[in-house]
């Protein structure tokens, strides 16, 4: 999270943006990402220079090695004169981004191909420059910079809360990856990738658990089809291949497709879904995918999202994904077959109830974790219920760290879910009978389940509560007849 000095200062380099004569929001986050992606590929080539140094081992060049290619690392260019720094940036820099992962057959050339470079005046790009040196040199070192800030920037957007277009927070992508436990041999798919934080948490998890024992076959799967993600804005896909690229992840499948449209045919391709697909609006009938009409026939996305992971997945895939908590009681015959076809026909494991105040500032919306193994033939006995009520943060609009953060127990008696045999419906957690959720019309929402406990308050007899009124009046009557008589005096 971006703390409020941190804020301040990107408002200032957002003031310095716009000052310039960029007064579109969507362009200003698009040249803020490519100079932040700009210099992080000059820290990347810092980093494996430092190691080549230590090792003695010969690492990739992300620079060419001769004069001109040297010029262009935002280390080298970054102090010269504002008018020599836009020449580099418009003319060297910027070219060689668009091509430098090769042919146009890979997401991140396709996608660069129409971005522009349309910082207006060398005095604005040194203004910008100077402004992101402080803030990775000084404040935010360590934190998921390009994520976290352009969150933040998206916050400008009028209408980012319609479009869905907000990050889902990293430590509940990492919860979400945690809870399935992705492994080197899968493939992996966001179908509403965004900015693909979904797969960079996925790359990172595997890294760090995997990365000592990881065959070449494996680290080849890892850098090209390992992860694939699909989006309707090719201004998101041109973020999501610079963000996995920051990340080894060279040759991923980002594409342009609709996911619950005709136009994807997808089906029985992936081990692990991970994904927050968009919550609001409703989509043209007569383009969604007839496939997934039959599992519920709607037009909310929502309920659309998870038919789709359902067809997506392989047979024993994994998927873990966030839904309004409509999804979880709605009352109509989509909602009602959704959730049937869920439990019924798959394997249903867990609902995680979160906290409204999980997206803010940008929704209040109630929200839920859906876990589910996709089988075809049944499989749901016990689903597991969890009733977060922190996560670390403070609900409100600010969204302040505090020390209330119910995620590590979360994680622990998920993975420890025969623990789980006798808890009660008085607690945070617990089990609940298929049969029971079959018998409350497969209403998902923890509190058609969960018990709470009253605690029994004894009071005194009507009597006895009289005599004790009848005692301090009489005792402020006589404090009221001292209180006069001093004033008598």
């Amino acid at each position: 999270m971006l703390t409020g000095e941190i804020r301040n200062k990107v408002d200032k380099i957002w003031t310095d943006v716009w000052a310039g004569g960029i007064s579109n929001p969507l362009t200003v986050i698009e040249q803020l990402t490519y100079l932040m992606f700009i210099r992080s590929l000059d820290e990347k080539e810092l980093e494996n220079e430092s190691f080549e140094a230590i090792s003695g081992e010969a690492m990739p060049k992300i620079f060419p090695q001769d004069e001109d290619g040297q010029a262009m690392r935002w280390s080298k260019f970054k102090t010269k004169d504002s008018r020599v720094i836009y020449d580099i940036v418009g003319t060297k820099v910027f070219p060689f981004i668009k091509t430098m992962n090769g042919d146009n057959t890979t997401a991140f050339s396709r996608y660069m191909q129409d971005a522009m470079f349309l910082v207006p005046t060398p005095q604005v790009l040194q203004k910008i420059i100077t402004g992101l040196d402080e803030l990775y040199e000084h404040d935010i070192k360590d934190l998921d910079m390009q994520g976290d800030l352009y969150e933040y920037m998206l916050g400008k957007l009028a209408t980012s809360g319609q479009n869905g277009q907000f990050r889902t927070p990293k430590h509940i992508r990492d919860l979400m990856v945690q809870l399935l436990a992705p492994t080197p041999n899968d493939k992996i798919c966001d179908p509403a990738c965004g900015t693909a934080g979904f797969l960079v948490s996925s790359a990172e998890y595997i890294r760090q658990n995997y990365e000592s024992e990881m065959t070449s076959e494996q680290w080849d799967h890892f850098a090209g089809d390992m992860f694939s993600g699909y989006d309707t804005d090719r201004t998101m896909l041109r973020l999501s291949a610079m963000n996995l690229m920051l990340h080894s992840i060279n040759q991923p499948n980002i594409d342009y497709v609709d996911s619950v449209s005709k136009q994807n045919s997808i089906a029985s391709e992936y081990d692990i879904i991970l994904a927050n697909p968009p919550f609001t609006g409703t989509v043209d009938a007569e383009s969604i995918n007839d496939n997934l009409k039959i599992i519920c026939d709607t037009k909310k996305t929502e309920l659309l999202f998870v038919a789709l992971f359902l067809r997506i997945l392989r047979k024993g895939g994994r998927c873990a994904c966030i839904v309004p908590d409509g999804v979880l009681f709605g009352s109509t015959k989509a909602h009602k077959s959704l959730r049937k076809e869920l439990v019924e026909n798959h394997q249903l494991q867990a609902v995680i109830s979160m906290p409204s105040g999980i997206f803010k500032p940008y929704a209040g919306v109630s929200t839920a974790i859906l876990l589910f193994t996709k089988t075809g033939a049944g499989g749901t006995d016990k689903v597991w219920f969890y009733d977060m009520k922190a996560d670390g943060f403070s609900l409100d609009d600010k969204r302040s760290s505090i020390d209330a953060n119910d995620i590590p127990d979360l994680l622990a008696r998920f993975h420890n879910i025969e623990g789980e045999a006798d808890r009660k419906p008085t607690e945070p957690s617990f089990l609940v009978d298929k049969s029971a959720i079959e018998a409350n019309d497969y209403d998902l929402s923890i509190n058609r389940y969960k018990e709470v406990v009253y605690e029994k308050v004894e009071y005194d007899a009507p009597e006895v509560i009289m005599n004790r009124l009848d005692g301090l009046n009489l005792d402020i009557s006589a404090k009221m007849e001292e209180l006069r008589g001093i004033l008598g005096e």
